[in-house]
């Protein structure tokens, strides 16, 4: 794989993530499509204005929300520090994020603070427990809106990128299914990143790594998931994670989009087959299935993520790190680069992680 392939997908798994998350400010958090078509028109297309009342009121098209935010601070303390620094990132957090919030929701970067934010701000900074201890229950998908940065940083290196992101997942989120469907979005990511497709075979990939230890997953299954022979014996725990089906998910989500027999049209509508809400195990199958189905057009897949309603702006977040690493950064339609609030200034530190990345394999 030539060089400059592996720091374009890695820059466009970034700048998709962020573009997600820019599209999502004004149309966020609708659950009655009506409304959401009455406020922005049949089809959303680019970035908008949040309307007076409504989450991230205050905001302006191309904006960030408080998500791209914290994954901008996660990437300049990946970038300045060459890797990921937990001690670095939770001093940003200290410094730059906790000052900001009041614990309630409207407060903050973005002008809306998630609930797992919210959390370990309470447990931080009212109760001053250390870090380690302020990770709370959200079922969210708000640890990989940020930890996506670091499976970038480590796509190359499976065992590092599992560890650096669970250790970071923990501090806002410590449920441990959470943590281990954040760990499998983020070694699929870095896969793509490195130039695999998501398609039918990359959960078998990814199983390897759990048979060879890369991966902290426990499976008792052999290859092609057969069943264990008598006198097998146990295998030794790889890590904390029971069970290795959240690897097993994205293959079946992109056998779903292949499959000419299973359609979802128009493909917006996959909200409404895995779910509108925020939880993880709602968000996941929608990102998953629409990085499949169109893994060589960025443009619709962040569009049919936004127009499905509901949580669009973490589907399109996720599903817009997803394919860009498949389109990498010159896959990206200019318009949505240029709309972003700081766009300079975010390519070169999406690119800076790039070089990163390809730097250590």
């Amino acid at each position: 794989m030539a060089k400059t392939d592996v720091q374009d997908r890695a820059a466009g798994a970034i700048m998709g993530a962020f573009v997600g998350d820019a599209l999502g400010v004004g149309p966020h958090w609708y659950y009655s499509l009506r409304e959401l078509r009455r406020d922005y028109g049949e089809w959303i297309d680019g970035y908008t204005d949040p309307k007076p009342g409504r989450y991230h009121d205050g905001l302006k098209a191309g904006q960030l929300s408080q998500a791209g935010h914290i994954l901008r601070l996660t990437l300049e303390s990946l970038v300045e520090r060459g890797g990921y620094d937990e001690a670095d990132f939770c001093r940003r957090m200290d410094t730059e994020l906790f000052p900001q919030l009041d614990g309630t929701p409207v407060s903050g970067p973005g002008l809306y603070t998630s609930q797992s934010i919210r959390e370990a701000w309470r447990r931080r900074v009212q109760q001053g427990l250390p870090w380690g201890r302020t990770g709370g229950n959200a079922d969210t998908t708000e640890a990989i809106e940020r930890t996506l940065a670091i499976a970038v940083r480590y796509a190359r290196q499976p065992s590092r990128l599992a560890a650096a992101v669970a250790s970071n997942t923990v501090l806002t989120q410590a449920d441990d299914l959470v943590v281990s469907l954040t760990v499998a979005y983020g070694a699929v990511l870095g896969m793509l990143v490195r130039g695999f497709a998501l398609d039918r075979n990359l959960s078998a990939k990814l199983m390897n790594q759990v048979h060879t230890g890369e991966l902290p997953f426990h499976a008792v299954t052999r290859d092609n998931l057969q069943p264990p022979q008598p006198g097998d014996p146990d295998p030794p725990r790889a890590g904390r994670f029971s069970s290795p089906d959240a690897l097993l998910s994205p293959s079946y989500m992109a056998q779903a989009a292949a499959d000419p027999d299973i359609r979802i049209e128009p493909a917006w509508k996959v909200s409404l087959v895995y779910g509108m809400p925020c939880a993880i195990y709602h968000q996941l199958p929608a990102a998953y299935y629409l990085a499949a189905r169109f893994r060589d057009d960025f443009e619709s897949a962040v569009l049919h993520a936004i127009n499905g309603g509901g949580q669009n702006m973490a589907r399109a977040m996720l599903a817009g790190a997803l394919v860009g690493a498949q389109t990498g950064l010159s896959g990206i339609p200019q318009r949505f680069i240029e709309g972003l609030e700081d766009a300079e200034a975010l390519l070169a530190l999406a690119r800076g992680l790039g070089t990163r990345a390809q730097e250590e394999g």
